[in-house]
């Protein structure tokens, strides 16, 4: 039998780890031991520094729960959340490019019909999004459900707020024949991603920015073509440069129009000021 030595230890793990009862976790499990070996050697790991990471894991698991993902949070401003959904999501160049899920998805939105207004009470200037879903061959996808959730015009989410427990700014939108959709909110507003925990504190340890642009999210997952989760952010925004966790798209920023007074996208006539965007989704079908 070999015991461990500094030499010899890496060895040992991956044989270990190797003996996991599917090849594939196999493969993940002994590839992660010679990474994390690695790491510890080329900067030389203290046992002062080990200890820290563990305390500071043991803090992110603690502050996560059903509406704060911290884990995830972690693996956005490490940039492996982008490089994971674009090793993953390999559309074709027609088709609308792929970004992170974000850590504020909640599954359980409720239905909407055309032109709703999901703000449900939150304050800012209306906006109206509104375009198609189609193939990449430009067929419009008829009953396509486009699940949309965002930050209110303070750059806040829903699950931020202590007192609310009802949907606010999220919906699940289902296209028309024709592939159109329209849906309505308030503009957002870009925002800091949470600072209050582990993930803030290392951050601060650095110059990055800690902003995120203003944008909406969206996810739509139609059968026959691949899931496509996705935002839209408005042109001109700040933090499109920096987006602290490397999901601005080019072909995602569209601009988001400013009427003083006039008739929406879904026919409602206004004589304040509300804002219009227009985007087309395009699927990747399902090879």
């Amino acid at each position: 039998m070999a015991y461990a030595t500094e030499d010899n230890i890496t060895g040992l793990a991956v044989e270990r780890w190797a003996t996991a009862d599917s090849p594939r976790m196999a493969e993940l499990m002994t590839a992660l031991v010679r990474h994390l070996h690695a790491f510890a050697r080329e900067v030389h790991l203290t046992e002062d520094e080990w200890l820290a990471a563990m305390r500071w894991l043991t803090e992110t698991g603690r502050i996560s729960d059903d509406k704060r993902e911290e884990f995830i949070l972690a693996s956005d401003v490490l940039g492996l959340s982008m490089l994971v959904v674009q090793m993953n999501n390999r559309f074709g160049p027609g088709a609308t490019p792929a970004t992170v899920l974000g850590p504020f998805y909640i599954d359980d939105s409720p239905a909407a019909p055309y032109g709703h207004d999901m703000s449900d009470g939150a304050e800012g200037v209306p906006l109206f999004v509104h375009g198609t879903v189609r193939d990449d061959t430009g067929a419009p996808v008829g009953g396509a459900v486009l699940d949309v959730w965002q930050a209110d015009s303070e750059g806040v989410y829903e699950a931020q707020l202590a007192d609310v427990d009802e949907a606010r700014l999220r919906a699940k939108y289902r296209t028309r024949d024709d592939g159109s959709y329209c849906l309505r909110s308030v503009v957002p507003l870009g925002y800091s991603i949470p600072m209050d925990g582990p993930v803030g504190e290392l951050v601060e340890r650095t110059r990055i920015s800690h902003f995120r642009p203003a944008h909406i999210h969206f996810l739509i997952n139609e059968p026959g073509y691949e899931k496509l989760i996705t935002h839209i952010f408005e042109e001109g925004t700040r933090y499109l440069d920096s987006d602290v966790v490397f999901g601005t798209k080019r072909e995602l920023i569209v601009p988001f129009h400013r009427h003083e007074s006039g008739t929406a996208p879904d026919g409602t006539a206004f004589d304040t000021p509300f804002a219009t965007a227009g985007f087309d989704f395009v699927l990747q079908p399902k090879a």
